[in-house]
């Protein structure tokens, strides 16, 4: 419970109606959710505008609102709050409800197309080794201090995710690292929060089903770094062009990291095989579990990071070279025939094409590529093809196959994604929409020694047709159709 006055700091207010000393239960943004007592927040979303739910939240017992429009006649026993941005708002509120836990917290953001998952979980398996009680937002899931709690989303609403952090405090967390997804930058799911730190990845082809444009896809991670306090950090990714832009107009200080360029940390890599690479960070040799140059920018941050948050060069090495990889990106499974199995999350093209290179730049000799790979639905179109494309042209065999089709028609997904093959490269790709037959014809055209790469939906453990998630889990399929080889 809490005054309305207090939950109103830092929310730019354009009117007000009486009645701020009144107590308020619990904050909402979902009139389902509404109880007695509660404070409504009418945000415009995407797809829905709480406006027009007002009235909903009144009936079921709302005793205050925060809006951007009032209605014609606004019920004077309730407290009416208009600001002109009620999803900011949403997000104060939030922080203000829960008792600012951001504050007592040294929450760290990631953000960026691809490695924000593997970037964030390692930083946080860093700093429970080292010690510390940690607690992790990813897209794969939330912890706290070993604690598992489900991951809706990337970055959970700001009622949820003021409310997770909240519990984070109060088990005595010191660290939090979060994933930033651009979405909930744009939505100011994040407003209200205060940030130790920033980290940016590299920007790619992916959400302009959401952001239309890449300059706005720019712009929402841009954002993040310039709202950055001036006692934090912002670490980027020189190795993309983007990682400089994200520096400008930032008041943080200011870190650079590149596995190609001259930049404040540096990181080479030394030899890499299925089963780990050696790498050579700020002078330093270090063996890991991990493969591919992106992983390897990956594993420089994490570094960077945690030098930045206070941790000795000798302990982030000791247990760099102890960290193994995060659910679903580019994880083993090995036949006893001698066929690998890699299955990992790549869901856009750059993310595709690095794991595709980084397996080619691996395997010897005869052994061949076969990668499985399909395009979520209600999703970027435009990434289809260019995808179909990115994968017969660097595989020996490629099959096209369904991912989570959501509401669309998988077949004409396929269509999409086969627009994207030339006449020259059909001849070595196959379309077989049930995915199952996908991957254990994958498996039947595999050879000792090949590698078969399924794409695309990593550590998902479900595919979603027409709005129903049925179980399905690419680790569990690959290695049961790789025990029948």
């Amino acid at each position: 419970m809490m005054k309305i006055e207090d939950i109103l700091k830092g929310i730019e207010i354009v009117s007000l109606s009486e009645g701020i000393n009144r107590v308020i239960e619990n904050i909402e943004f979902d009139s389902r959710r509404v109880t007695a007592g509660s404070l409504f927040v009418a945000v415009n979303g995407s797809s829905s505008d709480g406006h027009d739910f007002i009235d909903k939240a009144l009936l079921a017992g709302a005793t205050a609102v925060i809006c951007e429009k009032l209605p014609e006649n606004p019920d004077k026993s309730v407290t009416w709050i208009r600001t002109a941005d009620s999803s900011k708002a949403l997000g104060f509120a939030a922080s203000n409800f829960f008792g600012n836990p951001s504050s007592s917290l040294k929450l760290i953001g990631v953000t960026g197309t691809n490695g924000k998952t593997t970037i964030a979980t390692l930083l946080y398996r860093m700093f429970i080794q080292l010690g510390y009680k940690c607690g992790l937002f990813s897209t794969v899931c939330n912890f706290i201090n070993g604690k598992e709690l489900p991951a809706t989303h990337t970055t959970p609403d700001p009622v949820q995710l003021n409310s997770i952090l909240s519990d984070m405090v109060t088990e005595g967390c010191d660290y939090v690292f979060m994933e930033v997804s651009s979405h909930s930058v744009d939505q100011k799911r994040i407003a209200g929060l205060n940030f130790g730190g920033g980290i940016f990845t590299n920007l790619t082809h992916d959400h302009l089903d959401y952001h239309k444009t890449f300059d706005n896809y720019l712009a929402a991670k841009k954002s993040f770094f310039d709202s950055l306090p001036v006692d934090s950090f912002a670490l980027v990714n020189i190795d993309d062009r983007n990682g400089r832009v994200m520096l400008q107009n930032c008041k943080a200080q200011h870190f650079t990291f590149s596995v190609r360029a001259m930049a404040d940390y540096r990181c080479g890599i030394i030899e890499q095989g299925f089963e780990g690479m050696g790498l050579r960070i700020q002078g330093e040799e270090v063996w890991t579990r991990f493969i591919g140059g992106f992983n390897a920018s990956n594993l420089l941050a994490v570094y960077a990071a945690s030098e930045l948050l206070g941790a000795t060069k000798k302990e982030i090495l000791t247990i760099l070279s102890d960290l193994y990889p995060v659910c679903g990106r580019l994880e083993v499974v090995k036949s006893a025939g001698g066929i690998s199995g890699i299955v990992d999350y790549a869901h856009s093209p750059d993310a595709l094409m690095n794991v595709i290179d980084t397996i080619n730049e691996i395997r010897e000799g005869s052994v061949q590529l076969i990668t499985v790979v399909g395009a979520g639905g209600d999703r970027d179109k435009t990434k289809r093809p260019k995808m179909a494309a990115i994968s017969a042209e660097g595989s020996a065999r490629t099959i096209l196959t369904s991912d989570n089709p959501r509401t669309e028609d998988p077949e004409k997904i396929l269509d999409d994604m086969e627009a994207g093959i030339t006449p020259d490269l059909k001849r070595k790709t196959l379309r077989i929409t049930d995915r199952r037959e996908a991957i254990r014809t994958a498996v039947m055209l595999a050879n000792t020694g090949d590698v078969i790469l399924v794409a695309g939906k990593g550590h998902e453990t479900y595919q979603e047709i027409m709005g129903v998630k049925y179980h399905f889990d690419d680790r569990e399929e690959l290695t049961n159709a790789l025990l029948l080889k």
